[in-house]
């Protein structure tokens, strides 16, 4: 197996800012970029050299896009298999079809988890609503219900049994049945937290392996808020979390990125909550923390490259803008960029939505605990 060189042209199925930033990196490094998204307008659509139209699961499209490509790759779980398997006719796809049939559905992830031996924490598979009721019963009256495919930033989720003033109810059960479709999905018990954490497993087809120190990450309605590396949980949980994520990205033959998204729990125990075979939310602050980014990192990954230095340079946090900072009026730049360490980072998005990603801050700091507390001063004068 040989490296796939710069001067090379790398697809990317997913265009948005995950994407985008994949493709700057990329570029610096002197490959050509293709993507395809459903919006022709998608963020990586400014920066790559060409943008095809497609669903995810447009096949026809899904082929296009890989017969002038010399290696594929994803920046979004809900790429269709078929649409892989169009594309992997014409180039290498990393990852591959087999790992992501798996992670693309909750049901199929957990269970492997499980019978892979790795840390889980409780949960029923459910295929009706009657299903649904006896697991908020089994699960202790609290849980996370969450559909078994799609659904990412809280969307295809629901809380229940978390309003005290009416407790889990069996009308509280079906509207949540309702709300997720009427299809299968997973319930997960709620946990009683310390902290949240991830990281981010880079492997090249060659074998070869690397993974960032953890990042430590904030949710606020199960969307990622902030987020800084290092995490700084202690040295014997880090080296815990380091060895279960090698192990996923070995046992699942990786080629490319894989976030494991963990749990700590306030009886310190670590549990996988799931998995995402791309760029991550959780580590946009290693383009300021680390030796080399988690978007260089992709690109030599799923080219065959030598895989980059991830120690930690200096610590960074990144926090999220959402667009709903923009339903007044334009956020204050200036203002947040008068703040010693931050950047901007913005994806070139034209229509602020509520909840949706429109860019984020980042900033160092001679310790984690100053970075955070730099970029949301930093958000805050926005």
């Amino acid at each position: 197996m040989s490296a796939i060189l710069p001067g090379a042209t790398i697809g990317i199925l997913g265009g948005g800012q995950l994407g985008r930033m994949t493709a700057m990196a990329a570029r610096s490094l002197g490959y050509r970029i293709q993507v395809m998204d459903p919006d022709p307008s998608c963020p990586a659509r400014f920066v790559v050299d060409a943008c095809f139209e497609g669903s995810w699961d447009d096949a026809r499209a899904a082929a296009d896009l890989a017969r002038g490509c010399d290696v594929i790759t994803l920046e979004i779980e809900q790429i269709s298999v078929a649409s892989l398997r169009a594309a992997e006719k014409y180039a290498p796809v990393r990852p591959g079809v087999a790992m992501m049939e798996i992670i693309q559905d909750r049901i199929l992830q957990k269970n492997w988890l499980v019978e892979h031996g790795f840390p889980a924490g409780e949960f029923r598979t459910i295929q009706s609503e009657a299903e649904l009721q006896a697991a908020i019963v089994a699960l202790g009256g609290r849980c996370f219900v969450k559909s078994a495919r799609g659904g990412y930033d809280g969307r295809s989720q629901v809380k229940i049994g978390f309003d005290e003033t009416i407790g889990p109810s069996e009308e509280e059960a079906r509207g949540a049945w309702r709300l997720l479709g009427q299809r299968p999905a997973v319930a997960e018990k709620a946990l009683d937290l310390e902290k949240e954490i991830s990281v981010m497993v880079a492997r090249a087809p060659n074998g070869e392996l690397k993974s960032y120190p953890s990042a430590a990450n904030h949710h606020e309605h199960q969307i990622l808020i902030w987020s800084v590396i290092p995490s700084s949980i202690p040295n014997e949980l880090e080296a815990k979390a380091q060895e279960v994520s090698r192990r996923i990205a070995e046992q699942m033959n990786l080629e490319g990125v894989l976030a494991v998204e963990m749990f700590l729990t306030k009886d310190k125990k670590l549990l996988v909550n799931e998995l995402a075979p791309r760029p991550h939310n959780s580590y946009h602050a290693s383009e300021r923390a680390c030796a080399t980014s988690q978007f260089e990192q992709i690109v030599r990954a799923v080219c065959d490259l030598p895989l980059g230095d991830v120690s930690i340079v200096k610590a960074a946090a990144i926090a999220n803008l959402l667009g709903d900072l923009w339903a007044e009026r334009e956020p204050r730049f200036d203002r947040a960029l008068s703040v010693p360490g931050v950047r901007l980072h913005l994806y070139e998005k034209h229509v602020p939505r509520a909840g949706r990603k429109m860019g984020h801050l980042s900033a160092i700091g001679e310790t984690p605990e100053e970075a955070v507390d730099r970029v949301l001063q930093a958000k805050a004068l926005l």
